[in-house]
């Protein structure tokens, strides 16, 4: 029984929530809804170095974006600044969104940024995004599983932190030979020492697909075998980011793939106006 003089009951104030959403490989079509949403509620985007202005164009005109690339071999935003600047924008009540390449599940940090986040207080929300590895499949005119071909994927990376010990490859391509595709991300710089690894147990005409920049107007894409994985890379002038693709799967390549629309799927996002994102790091490649 409520008396008079007594005030209802309230809900204690909800924690600030960061949002870390998934840009996908690169063009804008190919953000989900959600991931647009989350963008035009952020009134601050902390924003990786693959997100292009194209992405960035869903924000509205005063949302402050800083740019805290991270690449392998440049020089980056260290990881503890980006968390401690989410945290203290969050504190100040600003919507932060945290916007990686890809999905933020996938080589994108997201488990360490969580952890810190919720450490804080904070509550966390994650938008996923379609992943570089799944475009550049499609980019090469292939399905990463097939009934007469592969029955599962891996996605492996090439470049682990340093000091830790590189991927077992000779395991990895002991599942391969056994049907499993594999899709190696950041794999560029150690392409010999993948190629070699490889090549203890699968057979050099092996075929490998390797795209770069997946699903922007710049894609390049390459097939090739893996006994000449490392060749090619240098013949063709392939650099990061770049995806590399191994395993039979490659031979159910679509003859008929065409390279992607600038404006795939209709116009692109009306330009934002004023775009001149905050530099929070020196980048030195």
């Amino acid at each position: 029984m409520n008396f008079p003089h007594e005030l209802p009951p309230t809900e204690p104030p909800r924690a600030p929530v960061v949002t870390l959403v998934g840009a996908g490989p690169g063009h804008p079509d190919l953000l989900t809804v959600a991931a647009v949403k989350a963008i035009r509620r952020a009134t601050v985007l902390l924003v990786d170095d693959l997100v292009g202005d194209a992405v960035l164009r869903y924000a509205r005109p005063s949302t402050r974006i800083v740019r805290v690339g991270k690449r392998g071999g440049c020089r980056s935003t260290p990881q503890a600044f980006i968390e401690r600047w989410m945290i203290a924008e969050a504190r100040r009540g600003e919507r932060v969104v945290r916007l990686k390449g890809g999905d933020p599940c996938l080589f994108g940090r997201a488990g360490e940024e969580r952890r810190a986040l919720e450490a804080a207080g904070l509550r966390v929300e994650v938008v996923n995004g379609i992943t570089a590895g799944i475009a550049a499949a499609t980019a090469l005119g292939v399905p990463l599983t097939h009934r007469d071909h592969a029955h599962g994927v891996i996605f492996a990376t090439g470049h682990t932190r340093d000091g830790a010990p590189s991927p077992d490859w000779r395991s990895l391509a002991t599942l391969a030979s056994q049907g499993y595709t594999l899709v190696i991300y950041m794999g560029v710089a150690s392409a010999a020492e993948i190629e070699r690894g490889l090549l203890e147990v699968l057979p050099a005409a092996t075929p490998v697909g390797i795209v770069q920049h997946a699903s922007l107007p710049q894609e390049r894409r390459v097939h090739a075998r893996l006994g000449d994985l490392h060749a090619a890379l240098s013949r063709h002038g392939l650099a990061s980011p770049a995806i590399i693709v191994v395993g039979d799967v490659l031979a159910a390549a679509s003859p008929h793939v065409t390279a992607p629309s600038a404006q795939a799927g209709g116009a692109a996002p009306t330009p934002r106006a004023g775009l001149n994102p905050t530099t929070a790091a020196v980048q030195e490649c």
